[in-house]
């Protein structure tokens, strides 16, 4: 008994070789696409570690928004290199930062900012496990507000550290 067969070897390896075709043709495609698709990852050199809500003297909650920020990196950066932005829940703050050396922010017209201090901002350089606290005007960081610092490198523009901060 012979059984009629509605397949067709050749008909077979055509298929395979236009589908082998079709995926290598993706392949290709996604791999000269990469530079335009690549996601940016901006490392975490300078980290929020709280923002106080409560006022110095009187410790009574007025959401006086200190961010305080550790080098956690391990190079020295010439502060007055660097400047700060930062964002609430995605929004640019209304804060001009436009340099982290203490010394030279005095002179600057730092709207939305009263103070800037500490070690990491007090010399010419700010190097590993130092801090710096910005007190921003009060009620600019309210608790669940998501916070993120980008520490940009004056002489090229460039983004340098990037992190994000949850309030509680």
């Amino acid at each position: 008994m012979q059984r009629d067969s509605a397949t067709s070897h050749a008909m077979g390896i055509i298929l395979m070789v236009v589908i082998t075709l079709i995926v290598g043709a993706i392949f290709v495609a996604m791999i000269l696409s990469m530079p335009l698709l690549q996601y940016s990852f901006t490392p975490t050199i300078f980290t929020i570690t709280s923002i106080e809500s409560a006022d110095e003297i009187t410790q009574q909650l007025n959401h006086d928004s200190r961010v305080i920020i550790l080098h956690t990196g391990t190079a020295i950066y010439q502060n007055k290199n660097l400047k700060a932005q930062f964002y609430k829940n995605g929004v640019q703050v209304n804060a001009n930062i436009g340099t982290m050396n203490g010394h030279d922010f005095i002179s600057t017209s730092h709207t939305g900012v009263q103070w800037m201090g500490g070690m990491g901002c007090s010399g010419a350089t700010w190097t590993p496990g130092e801090m710096t606290g910005i007190d921003f005007s009060d009620g600019t960081f309210h608790p669940g507000d998501s916070v993120r610092v980008d520490i940009i490198d004056k002489s090229t523009n460039q983004v340098i550290s990037r992190h994000v901060y949850r309030m509680e």
